[in-house]
């Protein structure tokens, strides 16, 4: 039962505190908030102001590279419309060059094909002149000969040039390709010479 007393006298001690206790306490409770208030505070607040410090700079830091990137973005917008610009401007001036190219190729083809025309018609000409030049050589020839067969005698130039050129005259030159009065006046010359 001595032990109930006690410990229920423990409990009242809870309850019921001595003043003796109670200024020990307001005086070790005293010494503590003035420790704290001379050591921890200042440690604490100093922390709290730096840890504040470092999050406002953390936050302009970021602000920052936010600000940054989004200059860096709008450079990147503007240069890649500049680049896409730029290629339509390339694909477009490429096109013209093309067309220009092509048509240039065109006429100088055309030009080249009516040279070539021009110099194959040109050639015909004058191979038919100088095949119709050969046959009137030989037709003069052939008149002199057979004239000669013919009178038994030889004939003097006046003799030739009359014959060739009544002979020439009834032969129609026209009919043959490329035959006309230009040959043919250049053949009398040569036909003449010929005899």
């Amino acid at each position: 039962m001595g032990a109930l007393v006690t410990a229920s006298g423990g409990g009242d001690f809870l309850v019921k505190p001595g003043a003796g206790v109670m200024i020990w306490t307001l005086i070790a409770f005293g010494i503590t908030i003035l420790l704290l208030r001379r050591l921890a505070y200042p440690r604490i607040a100093e922390a709290l102001d730096k840890r504040r410090r470092a999050i406002e700079e953390s936050i302009d830091h970021a602000e920052r590279i936010r600000r940054e990137a989004d200059q860096l973005l709008s450079e990147y917008r503007e240069r890649l419309r500049e680049a896409r610009e730029q290629a339509d401007d390339i694909v477009v001036r490429a096109r013209r060059a093309a067309e220009h190219v092509q048509e240039q190729s065109k006429v100088e083809a055309k030009q080249t094909r009516e040279e070539l025309m021009e110099q194959t018609r040109r050639d015909i000409e004058q191979e038919t002149r100088r095949a119709i030049d050969q046959i009137r050589r030989e037709v003069a020839d052939l008149t002199v000969i057979a004239t000669e067969k013919v009178a038994r005698k030889t004939l003097d130039d006046d003799d030739h040039r009359r014959l060739i050129e009544e002979a020439l005259d009834e032969f129609d030159f026209s009919a043959l390709p490329g035959g006309g009065s230009p040959a043919r006046s250049g053949a009398n010359g040569g036909g003449g010479d010929s005899g």
